[in-house]
């Protein structure tokens, strides 16, 4: 019997597991069925939550410690990793869901301040490149108090997304000054998710909900941002490059339909106001981790979330993960807490097989009140069908 080169790469399940706690898990599982496989691990990131730590573990560097203010304006430690003039920040460090507790999620009142307290404080420590991962967020403000963070004379901004629906392109006249002074600082945001800023998949209407908006609130935010990023557009005038193809109004339209501008709430939209390069995070960490590398050494990968869903499909780890697993013809296996995706869309994504913990509302209870058992028994299950 020839042993099976197993390569585990999740992402975190949610707030229940870490992308490191659960790639462990599952590769205990994994080990118990098939003890005769070889199984490395490879934690993963998107930009969310895990993306300081998972990049720390591969590219080594200095952890700085920073406290910067939480979503509801609160002080809460953050990190911040130097390598080399490169800092690389989490946006979940400061506007993560965890940090709200259930019964006081609402996104027409948090903020993304920190965020921008966080690339001061990177830029304050020498770096002269900030990569920003985005995702996990609490927030729907459009990034607007992320540029209070940074330095913005308008407090109103770091009131959360409902603050935003009287915004006028007057209040934002130091947007022009803000995005001079980051001019020698190269900003790159590492989006979570490749969704625009407004519509049906934007921040308010695909993702509010999920961090406590009620469907009015929903539409309300859509509202809210939608005023403040034209004020903004507005504001920067001819500071945005136009694209000469295009024609008057071509820099804004880019800026709110840019892949990734909805990410955070909509803090991809904020930061790139102010110059900033919005790349695929799940890629951005792939390649840091070498993970092109590792696959073509496997013989199957397991990846997966806490909730295998729509949002997957729009950049998150596991599909990121599925389609450069096809490029090397290595078989790429999903398990997740819950699976919401019909098999043609696992096909259309590269996807071989995909695995819940859990399959309805009582199995999900018990699988959260035992995340890391209940994700290891389902890894072990699952070697039994993948392991020769």
């Amino acid at each position: 019997m020839r042993d099976v080169d197993v390569l585990i790469a999740p992402d975190s399940f949610g707030t229940a597991l870490t992308a490191r706690e659960a790639a462990d898990r599952i590769a205990a599982g994994w080990r118990r069925a098939a003890p005769h496989d070889e199984v490395t691990t490879c934690p993963l990131s998107d930009g969310g939550p895990g993306f300081v730590e998972n990049l720390h573990a591969s590219l080594g560097g200095t952890l700085v410690a920073a406290t910067v203010s939480g979503p509801l304006g609160l002080p809460v430690p953050a990190a911040i990793l130097l390598v080399g003039d490169t800092a690389y920040v989490e946006s979940a460090h400061a506007l993560g869901l965890a940090l709200v507790p259930a019964d006081r999620r609402d996104p027409t009142r948090t903020t993304s301040r920190g965020v921008g307290e966080l690339v001061a404080a990177a830029v304050a420590a020498g770096a002269r490149r900030v990569v920003v991962g985005l995702g996990g967020s609490s927030t729907n403000d459009a990034g607007a108090g992320a540029l209070v963070g940074l330095g913005l004379e308008a407090p109103d901004l770091a009131r959360g997304g409902g603050a935003l629906v009287d915004v006028a392109a007057r209040d934002l006249v130091g947007l022009r000054d803000l995005r001079a002074r980051l001019a020698g600082v190269e900003l790159v945001v590492a989006t979570d998710v490749d969704v625009p800023l407004l519509g049906l998949q934007g921040a308010s209407a695909g993702f509010a909900p999920q961090k406590g908006a009620t469907p009015a609130q929903a539409q309300d935010l859509e509202r809210a941002v939608a005023t403040f990023a034209h004020a903004a557009i507005e504001a920067l005038g001819d500071a945005l490059r136009p694209d000469l193809m295009a024609g008057p109004g071509s820099a804004g339209r880019r800026l709110l339909t840019a892949p990734g501008a909805g990410a955070a709430g909509g803090v991809g939209f904020g930061l790139s106001l102010l110059g900033a390069r919005l790349v695929p995070g799940a890629a951005l960490v792939a390649d840091a981790v070498g993970l092109d590398g590792r696959l073509a050494a496997s013989d199957v990968v397991v990846t997966g979330e806490g909730r295998f869903d729509w949002q997957s499909l729009h950049g998150k780890v596991t599909t990121a993960v599925a389609a450069r697993a096809l490029a090397h013809a290595v078989p790429a296996v999903v398990i997740a807490g819950e699976v919401l995706v019909g098999r043609r869309e696992l096909s259309a994504a590269g996807v071989t097989s995909a695995y819940a913990v859990a399959e309805g509302p009582d199995e999900v209870a018990v699988a959260l009140a035992d995340a890391g058992g209940s994700l290891e028994r389902r890894a072990e299950r699952v070697a039994r069908t993948w392991s020769r």
